[in-house]
């Protein structure tokens, strides 16, 4: 086994192109190795000493997100936690405070588990990843990327260098909501995200939801039908399609009938808070925690 580190971008492609598999936290990749998911690659390469992979930047077109931000500085972001409250509930809610320190993006999302807690939330953002090799750079919208459990479409040699999301309207917003059992190392037993824009009267002017761990893969829904609908009849109507679409399976967490019963309940409840915060309310991060669902503390 080799291992090296990496402390450019070149560096790290390049030895991408030679074979070895990039490791930043390391949160996914050991935690399977020790559970005999897979073994660790034969060439490793270090990637967290790439300072340009570590900055949060608001631009013109919305805001980029280099892949090796961790899941406490998204928690805590003072942009990522108002315009993009979603994806910041969904960080605030990956494993266990060291987790969320060491954890990064750009491993969550490679990572492809359909029970991400980040996943929802930036496929109902619209979000594309940038994926980069020694032979060029491409973006790929962030639920194509995904193509089984563990799966993603990106080549070997490309590497996740930085997500993208589009600057959402002033009157829009998002918000990820999970079941849970307990407050800390849990794994979604079904989320929802929904991004939600408001008409001037308070009518739905857009509605997407996202579906965690209800599927193959993370499955999101464009309601279309619901534009010019209150609130409440577009956060009944996301119940609906969410437990029409899911095809979840029965385990030692949750029975398959439970979680298709329940991501309807996750599903109205991310468009209530999404809507509420769209409209200019207030709602601390994470959700879950702020209108009582899961665990007592």
């Amino acid at each position: 086994m080799s291992f090296t580190i990496a402390t450019t971008l070149d560096d790290a492609l390049a030895a991408l192109a030679a074979g070895a598999r990039p490791v930043a936290g390391g949160t996914d990749l050991v935690v399977g190795a020790r559970h005999g998911k897979a073994p660790l690659p034969e060439h490793l390469v270090a990637i967290d000493r790439i300072a340009e992979l570590k900055t949060v930047t608001e631009t013109a077109d919305g805001v980029s997100i280099g892949a090796l931000v961790s899941h406490h500085q998204i928690e805590t972001h003072p942009l990522l936690t108002t315009a993009y409250a979603g994806l910041a509930d969904g960080s605030a809610l990956v494993g266990s405070p060291a987790t969320r320190h060491i954890g990064t993006l750009g491993g969550n999302i490679m990572n492809a588990s359909p029970a991400m807690d980040t996943g929802a939330p930036l496929a109902v953002m619209l979000a594309e990843v940038e994926l980069r090799s020694v032979r060029g750079t491409r973006r790929v919208p962030i639920e194509a990327l995904w193509s089984a459990p563990g799966r993603t479409g990106a080549e070997p040699d490309e590497l996740c260098v930085a997500v993208h999301i589009p600057a959402p309207d002033p009157r829009a917003n998002t918000a990820y909501v999970r079941l849970e059992y307990r407050r800390a190392m849990e794994i979604a037993v079904v989320g929802a995200a929904a991004f939600v824009a408001l008409a001037d009267d308070g009518t739905i002017a857009a509605l997407r939801v996202g579906l965690t761990a209800v599927a193959p893969t993370i499955f999101t829904g464009n309601l279309l039908g619901q534009v010019g609908r209150s609130v409440a009849d577009a956060a009944a109507a996301a119940a609906a399609l969410s437990m029409e679409h899911s095809t979840p399976i029965s385990d030692v967490r949750a029975s398959e009938a439970y979680r298709r019963h329940t991501v309807g309940v996750m599903a109205r409840r991310a468009v209530e808070a999404a809507a509420r915060r769209a409209a200019g309310e207030t709602i601390a991060i994470p959700v879950n925690r702020a209108i009582g669902i899961g665990a007592a503390s």
